[in-house]
């Protein structure tokens, strides 16, 4: 019975650190010093299944000239909140002071992503 508690304590001090972790790269979120674009929807909602990837060759095609992020709001609802989203997926663009300048719902396509990305200053 004292194993169990052991492995018990232990998962809950793992499970807290991963939170934690988590945390403090959400909080990098708008990142400060470059242009940042994040995807809020879930694994298993159909149009965010098909932005996938979309967003998987995004963040390989910006990588050091921008920021792309998903967020899966169905298993973590703190980043629906703090962005205040409505409808799933929504893109939210934030420009280098980390300021959002433009937002979207529903679908996004890779040409109007890039265009988005391209306007914000993004090559």
């Amino acid at each position: 019975m004292l194993k169990f508690y052991y492995k018990t304590a232990s998962l809950v001090l793992f499970l807290l650190l991963c939170a934690s972790l988590s945390a403090a790269f959400a909080d990098n979120i708008p990142a400060k010093g470059t242009v940042t674009m994040i995807d809020l929807g879930a694994k298993a909602c159909v149009p965010c299944k098909m932005m996938a990837p979309i967003m998987e060759k995004m963040e390989k095609k910006y990588a050091g000239k921008a920021v792309i992020h998903f967020y899966d709001v169905w298993k973590d609802r703190e980043p629906a909140i703090r962005f205040k989203i409505r409808a799933i997926p929504t893109q939210i663009f934030f420009d280098t002071n980390a300021k959002e300048v433009y937002r979207h719902e529903g679908f996004m396509s890779e040409s109007d992503i890039v265009g988005q990305l391209t306007k914000m200053g993004v090559k």
